[in-house]
């Protein structure tokens, strides 16, 4: 990408298009587009075609999408499913009607077989069962991968797809109710440190192995894969290792300083046992993480506490 081409970051505010749009002004982009949703809803699509029509992007990262966590993924099936549709069709087909040079779609880990083997290929995508839960969310991520892969195919687009795995960071979503587990337990634990709670409950066993990558390594995973990879499969963007939930909220636990204890409630979901990303494909291109997972929570807390105040 030339340092003065127009690029557009859909999704700018949220946790990765804010990362991204940080990001691209610290390497020098000079020309970059962003609208909030109030200005452009991108789920409408005349007005999506309006506003390609005028601005004429060269480049897109589409980062707009709606996301949740476990519960809000559960209980609001239909909206996910049906904005995360809206929103990638309509940026992905005017990314094409309009002759954008080169696209980047950002899907999620879930998109992969609840049970699939660990760690996860990129080949693994449609070989099983999704996590009910979050299926929804998830046939609509898979469904915009194959939406760049058409469109490559039928009009050779260059529209490319990376699949990151958790994300947590600055600018992050903290709802109590919809938030993701890593955001979720660094508020709760926040919030009975402040309050002298005697314990934190946290939702299923605590056995689950997840991988969380700190939002701005994303950010720059991104920017480098739109300068340097143009093959049709997808990415996956993550760091290679992982940690239970229980030692997660034990390192959040120990960050935040909170001295009460943690109860888990097996009654509650666990949701699918283990979710770790193959970062061959990444790493052979020629990139790799730079936060530990430590340094990353304490950035995160930081800006948690300034947005609280």
């Amino acid at each position: 990408m030339e340092k003065e081409a127009k690029i557009f970051v859909a999704g700018h505010r949220g946790m990765v298009g804010s990362a991204i749009h940080r990001r691209l002004i610290e390497l020098g982009y000079t020309n970059i587009l962003t609208r909030t949703s109030k200005e452009l809803d991108l789920r409408n699509q005349a007005k999506v075609a309006y506003f390609f029509s005028q601005e004429k992007p060269q480049y897109v990262f589409l980062a707009a999408a709606k996301v949740g966590g476990i519960m809000a993924n559960n209980i609001y099936r239909a909206d996910f499913i049906y904005e995360n549709l809206a929103i990638q069709n309509n940026v992905i087909h005017q990314s094409y009607l309009n002759n954008v040079q080169k696209l980047l779609f950002l899907g999620s880990s879930c998109i992969y077989p609840k049970l699939a083997p660990q760690p996860l290929k990129e080949d693994y995508l449609l070989t099983g069962t999704l996590e009910s839960t979050n299926e929804p969310y998830a046939i609509a991520k898979i469904a915009g991968i194959k939406m760049c892969e058409s469109y490559r195919a039928q009009y050779n687009c260059n529209f490319i797809s990376v699949m990151p795995t958790n994300l947590y960071g600055i600018n992050d979503n903290y709802h109590p109710q919809n938030s993701h587990v890593l955001p979720a337990l660094i508020r709760r634990f926040h919030e009975a440190k402040e309050n002298n709670l005697p314990q934190v409950t946290i939702w299923g066993t605590g056995s689950p192995l997840r991988e969380f990558m700190f939002s701005e390594d994303l950010a720059d995973a991104c920017i480098f894969l739109m300068e340097n990879y143009d093959d049709e499969q997808f990415v996956n963007i993550g760091i290679g290792n992982d940690i239970s939930i229980k030692d997660l909220a034990l390192l959040i636990k120990d960050i935040i300083g909170y001295n009460g204890k943690i109860i888990f409630d097996s009654s509650k979901p666990d949701g699918t046992p283990r979710k770790l990303m193959d970062v061959s494909k990444l790493h052979s291109l020629g990139w790799k993480h730079k936060t530990s997972l430590e340094d990353g929570i304490k950035r995160a807390y930081i800006d948690f506490k300034e947005k609280e105040l």
